[in-house]
């Protein structure tokens, strides 16, 4: 259950999310929609235009897990049975990740896959018939021998790629 589940996020996080036309009931409410675009402004030569605005980040109160302190909030997806997945990149090595999340969680975690390397803490009872996952953070490292790392989806973000992707699934009482 485990794989599939990796599997499962793995394939989401490289898609974009598929529309929901329904609300799912129990899911969170999705944000107020946004007002009507207006028309865009001719720039004026020698000014640069904004950049879209970033999706509102979770906190660590809202996770109930420890965000690592430079990582940057990239998107959250439903998982289905009224959980959703947030996904942070982050430019610190796989190796310092993995060692921040053993000290703050205060727990050895799990190496799942070797390569690409890949690790799980799991900080909260699994579910099974009222979970899509179970609560906790997944690590895995983008930067290998074939791969510069995970593409920054914001235009012109810093850093352009991520050396390592995180998965939080909150920790819910369910």
């Amino acid at each position: 259950m485990l794989s599939y589940a990796l599997s499962a996020w793995l394939a989401a996080a490289q898609q974009a999310p598929v529309p929901q036309p329904f609300p799912r009931p129990g899911a969170a409410q999705p944000a107020a929609p946004a007002p009507a675009p207006q028309a865009p402004k001719a720039p004026t030569p020698g000014t640069a235009s904004a950049a879209p605005a970033a999706p509102q980040a979770p906190t660590e109160a809202t996770l109930g897990l420890p965000i690592y302190p430079s990582a940057q909030f990239i998107a959250s997806y439903d998982a289905g049975r009224g959980q959703r997945y947030y996904i942070f990149g982050s430019s610190a090595s796989y190796s310092d990740l993995v060692a921040y999340y053993r000290t703050a969680l205060k727990q050895k975690g799990e190496l799942l896959f070797d390569a690409p390397a890949t690790y799980l803490f799991e900080v909260g009872r699994y579910r099974e018939e009222t979970m899509a996952f179970p609560p906790g953070v997944t690590i895995k490292d983008y930067q290998t021998a074939v791969s510069e790392g995970y593409p920054n989806p914001r235009p012109g973000g810093q850093p352009a790629r991520f050396r390592s992707i995180l998965q939080f699934v909150p920790v819910t009482e369910k």
